[in-house]
């Protein structure tokens, strides 16, 4: 099991004794995902950290979307028990990265690679998704490979 799902059961421990609903609801979604993706193969293999940013990642953007549409349909208080967590799952990914810091890391996957059109686009965005998983949407990513790729 690595750090992040570790990390995440003691955040469900801490949540039972606190008698926190929200919280530990957000938290028991989040390992009932990992257990899922541990399960997928077949056999038993623990989840390393990548993957469990890229489920967590997942997740806060099912919440946030979710919680946008009970707002369209007038919920907000469907739409507030989604973003509070959206916030608890939000807590154990890394910082989300600014534009400047996106742009700047997929300059350096170009470079480091060598692509030079849009031909290279799924190699450079296989490995810049890996390197930002968590930390910076895949739409936004691609947004920035594709500009600079087809400068």
């Amino acid at each position: 099991m690595g750090n992040l799902a570790q990390a995440i059961s003691e955040g469900i421990k801490d949540a039972m004794r606190a008698k926190d609903r929200d919280r530990l609801a957000a938290l028991r979604d989040i390992k009932s995902k990992i257990l899922l993706e541990s399960t997928k193969e077949g056999g038993q293999s623990d989840v390393d950290d990548a993957t469990t940013m890229a489920i967590l990642s997942k997740l806060v953007k099912q919440r946030n979307e979710t919680a946008a549409l009970y707002r369209e349909q007038g919920r907000p208080d469907l739409a507030e028990e989604e973003e509070a967590q959206a916030k608890v799952i939000q807590e154990f990914l890394p910082a989300a990265l600014t534009d400047a810091e996106i742009e700047g890391k997929v300059k350096e996957i170009i470079a480091s690679t060598g692509a030079s059109s849009m031909a290279d686009m799924g190699k450079v965005m296989g490995l810049a998704s890996a390197a930002m998983a968590g930390q910076a949407d895949g739409k936004v990513i691609s947004q920035f490979v594709r500009n600079i790729l087809s400068s």
